[in-house]
């Protein structure tokens, strides 16, 4: 009897967790909410701890497919396995064991010396370098710092193109700052740390290594800093964007009162600033903050097939294209174009492009 009572109980989770499962998935579908929503509403509302998606990542997409088939045999066509979940499994996002199903996962560079705060991980010609301080992913020193040397040791690489800045949490790209840690430093330490962070922003800007932020939700403060000194945007449906630290009494401090009017004109830029809202993905995207708005679990996918189409690109003429565009003065702009046009014509690279469209074939850039 005892047993009879516990595999019933089993079977009352079991067809409890696929249910719950099938429902945030046809919601997902109907566009009703996104991703991340529906998972922290059903954590927070529902009381299901992780999320069923995140659930259903843990067990392996394919186990939980081959589960609700078994249950639509058994209990009926309500249980009949949602289109979204055939889909994935399709493409071989199986959960966390293939490092991304609903959510995406880091899958470390094995024997590689990785970071506490940040991990490497190599799919060449791409890198992706995840935030990986939970729960916040805040802009420590040292995020800051390890941050820096992953990005040293990838733009150095000869094997690495283009590079993806992701979060292994999937409530937070950056909050921000890490405001008691940098108030530990004396002056001459934040300083420096300062300058260095500043010299690898620029540095991102004018490298041959192409940069993308996929930011899956919060970006504020420094972490959309980050985010808009790399070369794109991508955004989740859920994600947000702002500077708030005109609300600490303190103003931003990694290029948030000179990038961000670059980037959204100089009304907004200031109106973000000084009022220190948060704007929606669709707004940044609007105003020019970000390149493209997806969904929530198309995110990273989206943002490797942008890093592996830049990765197919002449390096020198990504670095002279970097470089020479956005100069405040017109007449200095034409000038460091056609002095950067002079540099890449006369490349390797430039002939093998020419030869490659003539020859209607595909080109082998070496950066050279």
């Amino acid at each position: 009897m005892v047993e009879a009572t516990a595999t019933q109980t089993s079977s009352v989770v079991e067809r409890f967790g696929l249910k719950a499962l099938l429902e945030a998935c046809l919601v997902l579908e109907e566009g009703v909410a996104s991703l991340k929503d529906i998972e922290t509403g059903m954590m927070t509302g529902a009381g299901i701890l992780p999320g069923p998606f995140a659930r259903a990542d843990e067990q392996g997409l394919d186990e939980t497919l081959a589960a609700l088939e078994r249950a639509e045999l058994e209990w009926g066509e309500n249980f009949s396995p949602p289109e979204i979940l055939r889909r994935l499994v399709a493409q071989g996002r199986l959960g966390k064991k293939t490092g991304q199903g609903f959510f995406p996962y880091p899958q470390p560079d094995p024997g590689f010396e990785q970071k506490e705060t940040v991990l490497l991980e190599t799919r060449a010609p791409v890198a992706i370098i995840w935030l990986n301080r939970p729960p916040a992913n805040p802009m420590s020193p040292q995020l800051i710092q390890e941050f820096m040397e992953l990005w040293k040791h990838c733009n150095s690489s000869d094997e690495i193109r283009s590079v993806v800045i992701a979060s292994s949490n999937i409530f937070t790209f950056s909050a921000g700052a890490d405001i008691k840690e940098f108030t530990k430093m004396d002056a001459s330490g934040g300083a420096g740390l300062l300058d260095s962070g500043h010299a690898m922003l620029r540095e991102m800007e004018s490298s041959r290594t192409t940069t993308i932020a996929a930011v899956n939700s919060i970006a504020f403060g420094g972490g959309c800093e980050l985010s808009m000194a790399c070369d794109f945007r991508l955004a989740a449906e859920s994600a947000t964007f702002g500077q708030p630290e005109i609300n600490l009494g303190i103003i931003p401090g990694f290029g948030g009162t000179q990038r961000l009017p670059r980037l959204v004109g100089e009304g907004k830029a200031l109106e973000m600033n000084l009022i220190g809202d948060a704007i929606s993905a669709d707004e940044a995207q609007r105003v020019g903050l970000v390149n493209a708005v997806v969904p929530d679990h198309e995110l990273f996918d989206t943002a490797l097939g942008w890093a592996k189409k830049l990765a197919q690109q002449a390096p020198i003429a990504i670095e002279q294209i970097k470089r020479v565009s956005h100069k405040g003065d017109l007449d200095e702009g034409i000038a460091a174009e056609k002095q950067g046009f002079a540099t890449v014509f006369g490349s390797e690279d430039a002939r093998e492009g020419i030869s490659a469209f003539i020859q209607k074939r595909t080109a082998k850039f070496k950066g050279k």
